[in-house]
This record gives structure tokens, sequence and C-alpha cells, in this order.
């Protein structure tokens, strides 16, 4: 079975957990979540050698998508994801970038994502779970061979995504993973948008957001 290789990178001044994954035989990968200073992303594609075929997209928030655009004119590659729902916050990324004083460009990705899509990077293979309410269009990437997910921003070692935004939904998220990740087994480790990783079996059991929500 092929092993893959995951790369963090962390990104803007949010210290995004932009990431690098791929194919550990083929050096075929994708990038998650080039959040921007693509510059940076473009040293650790070098650094490591490994050819992007795709950018993968959690959700629609400048620290996750707002070097989408530059990167995919550099690599001439597609952009998936987030869910289609998430439309409007790509459409709104230039604003977003003047806010926290950087440049980003407006894009449409060249694939929406939607739950039970399924997405490649060379042979490994993410199912797709839409978890809104961080985002109304904030997807999972889930690797079951190997038992991991790009989770975004919706679940953290600890805590969970923010939902004081006017689209947010605190109720939708906790549903989400309440039936969408927690099902997916307590030895699921995951990559989150910000901070370390974990599993799930850390934050059912210690994350004060969860604990009691079976």
């Amino acid at each position: 079975m092929t092993r893959p290789k995951i790369m963090i990178i962390p990104v803007t001044p949010f210290q995004q957990n932009c990431s690098l994954v791929w194919n550990e035989d083929t050096r075929i990968g994708a990038v998650v979540d080039p959040g921007g200073d693509v510059d940076v992303i473009r040293k650790a594609i070098d650094q490591a050698q490994v050819t992007v075929e795709k950018i993968l997209l959690t959700h629609g928030h400048i620290d996750h998508a707002g070097g989408g655009a530059e990167l995919r004119d550099q690599l001439k590659v597609a952009i998936e994801g987030p869910h289609e729902k998430d439309a409007f916050l790509l459409k709104d990324l230039p604003k977003s970038g003047a806010q926290y004083g950087y440049q980003a460009r407006a894009f449409t990705p060249d694939r929406w994502l939607k739950e039970g899509d399924k997405v490649t990077v060379g042979t490994l293979e993410f199912d797709i779970l839409e978890c809104p309410g961080h985002t109304p269009g904030s997807v999972v990437l889930f690797n079951n061979a190997h038992r991991f997910c790009f989770m975004g921003d919706v679940l953290f070692q600890g805590s969970v995504g923010r939902t004081d935004f006017p689209y947010g939904d605190h109720e939708a998220l906790i549903t989400a993973i309440r039936d969408k990740l927690l099902p997916l087994g307590d030895d699921v480790a995951f990559l989150p948008g910000h901070g370390p990783a974990s599993t799930i079996g850390e934050e059912r059991r210690g994350n004060p957001f969860l604990t009691g929500v079976s």
C-alpha cells in the first residue's frame, strides 16, 4: 500500500497549516489550503521534490484559499473544493485580503466538492464529508486506508471552529462533528487548519466542546 507523506507549511499571519501531501513511491501530490505566501509553498514543493497535480481546499476563508489563484496559475493545475456554498467567500477574497494587508484574487474552483465525492492524489483517495458551521461550504478530506483527515477549521485539538460570523452555525458544526466525524473511529488522526494534530479519540474524550456528545 502506498504510504502518504505530509509536509506542514505554515502560511500567512494566521500561521495556517497549509499542507503538501504526496505518494511516497511516485512523489505525486497536492497542496491543501494554500492560504498565501505562495513563494514559501513553492520552495517547500521544490524541497520535497514533489510533482503537484492539484490544489485542494477545505473552505473559502482567506487564510486557507488566499493563495489559490496564484498557485494555480504558477503550477497550471486544477483546484478542487470546497463545497459551492463557499462561493461567496472565494468571490470576496480580494476584500478579505485587504483587511489583513495582503493581496488575494477571487477565483472559481475547477471542481466543487460535495458529500460522497472522492478526490484522488496519485493513488491516495479521500472521501468528502460536508461539515458546515464554520463556513457553509466546509468539507473534510478523509483517507480511510491510512486513517487520517485534513480537517480544515472544523475540529481542533481542544477546540472547534469559530462560528461567530454572520454565516456561522455552531449547532450545525457540532452536529457534523457528532454525526460524521466521531463515527469515523477513535484511531483516526487529523491535521486541523491551525495548531497541532490530534485524533478523533483524543477529542472525543477531552475536547470541552465535545465532552458528553455521544
